[in-house]
């Protein structure tokens, strides 16, 4: 098998790539009979140069390969017809600006696999740059808070050299007494954790956290049933909220009366309650003044999220009376940080985590056995059709 390590080719551009030079490194290593090449790229976080230094080929035409690894879309020109790909198709969920690039890979009978898709046998996602996104978003999170009350003034993400130089910021937060709220468990939670445990803030409980009153800065984190409950009082559980979300109703408010800082890292599933809306916003006793939506659902489940903020300026205001973008400094306005493409920000250290999951959980499956058949389940398309895991795609795909 031949493998090619695709240049990204999205607008704006995107430095992240699968696998790092010492992974490719590894990779031929562990599977001798593979070839892999590295297509060159002037954008990448890793030069053309600390590939070829250690012997990686790099190679401008990839037809000639098996199969082709990227990150995100591939733009619909530059695909290789009969070719098995790698990469973020964002088509699973019918989004409406992408079914061109399905339909393309479709009459070019190519394998799309979908990273997103990529399970084990119970469902778990086994890839993905949600650690990252946890990772920067919380730290954006923190240098937003620092703007709008001028205590402090961090480096943004995307400037500094790596996560190590990151970290090292995190030395100059000054924090007052706050209270913190966290949603958000996985890969992406786990990333925002990873943050508040190095700034050295205390967790604690949930009844702590809404009745009593600390001397020091304090998080809690809540998982979908601490702030969803079953609107006709009776008992809920993960699995009933999961089968039945449009008989729930938040209870997130009673949070967001007590803090003054919400990390959301969540996710949110199709029908489930909004956490606030617009009107919980304009409440006089509603306290949150910044928000890092690490999520980032447009118009959705927190209501300040009312469009994503970019790499380059990572943070607006948001008014609750008016409900528009307004200036974070103003009293009663309400910071928001929505970066909706936050990996971007940290592209050496995100790439190197994502290839470690990539060596790890879908080479093997890939190139040797797969008994649970990780790959034939994240299989989008082949053969021209969809594959049966995937048909509720065909009125998407047929444009109705």
């Amino acid at each position: 098998m031949k493998i090619g390590i695709l240049r990204e080719g999205k607008t704006p551009p995107d430095k992240r790539v699968a696998l790092s030079p010492e992974q490719c490194v590894q990779v031929q290593k562990q599977y001798t009979d593979l070839e892999l090449v590295v297509q060159p790229s002037p954008i990448r976080r890793f030069v053309d140069n600390d590939y070829a230094d250690l012997g990686v080929v790099m190679q401008e035409d990839l037809s000639d390969c098996d199969v082709i690894i990227g990150v995100k879309e591939v733009p619909k020109e530059n695909l290789i017809a009969n070719k098995t790909y790698f990469y973020f198709s964002h088509t699973i969920k019918e989004q409406p600006y992408n079914r061109d690039l399905l339909l393309k890979m479709m009459s070019l009978n190519i394998r799309m696999i979908d990273y997103e898709t990529l399970t084990n046998a119970s469902g778990k996602r086994l890839i993905g740059f949600g650690r990252y996104a946890g990772i920067v978003g919380c730290y954006n999170g923190f240098l937003a808070h620092g703007k709008s009350t001028g205590s402090y003034d961090l480096k943004a993400a995307n400037l500094c050299e790596d996560r190590v130089e990151m970290e090292s910021e995190l030395s100059k937060i000054k924090l007052k007494p706050i209270k913190i709220v966290l949603t958000g468990s996985g890969r992406v939670g786990n990333g925002i954790l990873e943050i508040i445990n190095l700034i050295g803030i205390k967790e604690i409980s949930k009844e702590a956290f809404l009745n009593e009153s600390f001397a020091e800065p304090v998080f809690v984190h809540l998982n979908t049933l601490d702030y969803n409950v079953r609107i006709d009082g009776s008992t809920s559980s993960k699995s009933d909220f999961y089968a039945n979300p449009k008989l729930y109703k938040s209870d997130f408010l009673k949070y967001a009366k007590v803090s003054e800082m919400f990390i959301a890292g969540h996710y949110y599933a199709a029908d489930s309650p909004y956490l606030f809306t617009r009107e919980d916003a304009k409440l006089a006793d509603f306290k949150i003044r910044t928000v890092a939506d690490v999520s980032c659902d447009i118009d959705g489940p927190v209501a300040s999220t009312i469009e994503p903020s970019t790499i380059a300026d990572p943070i607006y205001g948001y008014n609750p009376l008016t409900e528009l973008v307004d200036d974070f400094t103003k009293p009663n306005v309400i910071t928001v940080m929505a970066v909706d493409n936050l990996p971007c920000e940290l592209p050496k250290d995100a790439s190197e985590d994502f290839g470690a999951e990539m060596i790890k959980h879908i080479l093997p499956c890939l190139l040797s056995e797969d008994p649970t058949k990780i790959i034939e389940r994240a299989t989008i398309c082949e053969n021209g059709k969809l594959t049966k895991h995937y048909e509720y795609l065909s009125n998407y795909v047929l444009g109705k």
